[in-house]
């Protein structure tokens, strides 16, 4: 098989057929890990010296914060969400700003335009001149229930799912005509790829019984990806945890692939090959959490060997991490997981 460019190696294996390799990508590398191969890299250049198949740009890592408090590290987000910066990329939130319907009347919402936050869009604007054609770009968006987790809070976003469900369809009506408008602009800079971000599950199995991810959870997400396909572009979704449950739910909304079929929440991407594997693209799973933190470099090998054998035939695999390359992953075990990828991910597969 002819060598492929980096972007139709993943347009391929999102169509579910066979590329030339088993392609790669992360949502975040943290620059620690960056620096550590490479000190002072660009995440653009760092793409390239790695060889990635895309280069992804997350949401919150190119937004700007409202201070509040310096000397904590205290802020606010676009959406009014209490936070605090932490060593990772993700400000943690601390406390939702959405306690009641009164706080909802006076709510002035983010707006997505270009011409008001022009500094979010620069990032990927400078990925498509440098990778258009060559590598996939990919702009992320947090998800709509995500998103309106963290406004109101996890446990009254669960309760109101049953005492107060209009006021979670409003907030969902909010944070969904944001990212509708955020997505519009991505795709009209020329992303080649949508990839929405946000948990639906932990554990034990979804945040809330199917019925109820139905209509607060997958309706939001489906419209996203009808978006995207309106104009031509797949739609990828992230959630950690065990999503057996909702699987089929998320599968019919259309998204073109799903990451990372979680193996600490007890997913086998085996299983979800056999079960799945027909319809979307898989995405995963080597655990970024005991694995790649404190396993040895021939560990995860191993695991990427496993990986492509239980669920690289045929085409639509995508290996990666099983969420992304945080701060706690040593550099070599990273290069020990894109370098076993390309050694085992070569079609036709010998495993």
């Amino acid at each position: 098989m002819p060598r492929m460019t980096n972007l139709e190696r993943v347009m391929t294996t999102l169509n579910l057929k066979e590329p030339d390799y088993v392609p790669t990508m992360e949502i975040i590398i943290d620059k620690k890990v960056r620096d550590a191969i490479k000190p002072g890299i660009s995440i653009e250049d760092f793409v390239e010296y790695m060889d990635l198949d895309a280069a992804c740009y997350y949401d919150w890592q190119y937004d700007r914060y409202e201070p509040v408090d310096k000397e904590t590290g205290l802020i606010r987000d676009k959406f009014g969400i209490m936070k605090k910066w932490t060593t990772e990329v993700d400000p943690m939130p601390i406390e939702a700003n959405i306690k009641s319907e009164k706080d909802l009347a006076n709510y002035v919402p983010p707006d997505p335009s270009q011409d008001k936050a022009p500094w979010k869009y620069e990032p990927i604007e400078r990925a498509v001149r440098r990778f258009k054609g060559k590598r996939a770009v990919v702009a992320t968006v947090v998800d709509v229930f995500y998103v309106v987790n963290e406004m109101l809070g996890m446990a009254n976003h669960l309760m109101d799912m049953i005492r107060n469900p209009a006021l979670i369809d409003r907030l969902n009506e909010i944070v969904l005509n944001y990212n509708l408008g955020f997505i519009r602009n991505c795709i009209k800079i020329g992303v080649d790829i949508i990839w929405v971000t946000g948990d639906f599950a932990g554990n034990s199995g979804p945040l809330a019984s199917p019925k109820h991810m139905e209509r607060f959870a997958i309706q939001p997400l489906k419209a996203q990806v009808d978006e995207c396909k309106k104009h031509g572009i797949p739609c990828l979704k992230h959630t950690d945890g065990n999503i057996w449950a909702i699987f089929d739910q998320l599968v019919g909304t259309g998204i073109a692939g799903i990451h990372p079929i979680d193996p600490g929440a007890g997913m086998d991407i085996g299983d979800a090959k056999a079960r799945y594997g027909s319809r979307v693209c898989l995405m995963g799973n080597i655990d970024c959490g005991t694995l790649l933190t404190m396993g040895t470099e021939e560990e995860v090998r191993r695991a990427v060997k496993e990986c492509i054998r239980k669920a690289g035939k045929g085409g639509g695999l995508v290996c990666m991490s099983s969420n992304s390359i945080h701060s706690g992953v040593p550099a070599r075990n990273y290069v020990a997981m894109l370098k076993a990828i390309r050694e085992y991910g070569k079609y036709p597969l010998s495993l």
